[in-house]
């Protein structure tokens, strides 16, 4: 197995059909989250929305370089979601970070290896491979949040009910 396909193997776990490294995946977790799921704030946490929102961000940069586009994503920006009004909101948010997470997995297992050595668009941002695992690592990261207040949102749902 090339590289590249090893790696894409392990965007792919992380996005949209993993379950040995977290149990669980992305695809797997939005799928079934309820938009006002979705939009409920838990203390000062960061909306299970607000968390898609801001992956999909860099999977969307980065797509964008990959297809020989400029690097126009900015941190300061990344968790600047549009406000969810409605079911189909998240739903479109939904279908528009698996498209992405799809196509970014697509793109680097069809990228030539050599290019994982490459500097990414500067050099102060390292080498495509750096960025490539800086995206599953922050995936995960952001995935085991998303859990997180899933369940807070459920157990409060819960006690509601009590």
């Amino acid at each position: 197995m090339k590289k590249t396909e090893l790696i894409a193997s392990r965007l792919s776990a992380v996005l949209l059909d993993g379950y040995w490294i977290a149990n669980t995946n992305y695809k797997d977790q939005l799928e079934n989250i309820s938009w006002e799921q979705a939009i409920h704030q838990v203390a000062d946490l960061n909306t299970i929305a607000a968390l898609t929102y801001h992956i999909n961000y860099y999977l969307a940069g980065l797509l964008q370089v990959f297809s020989g586009g400029p690097l126009t994503i900015k941190d300061k920006y990344s968790f600047d979601l549009p406000p969810l009004r409605s079911a189909q909101d998240w739903k479109q948010l939904i279908e528009n970070f698996l498209a992405n997470s799809t196509d970014f997995v697509q793109e680097v297992a069809e990228m030539p290896e050599e290019r994982l050595e490459e500097v990414f668009v500067d050099e102060k941002y390292g080498t495509y491979l750096r960025n490539i695992e800086a995206v599953i690592e922050h995936s995960y990261y952001h995935l085991g949040q998303l859990v997180l207040i899933r369940k807070l949102i459920q157990q409060s749902d819960e006690d509601v009910l009590q």
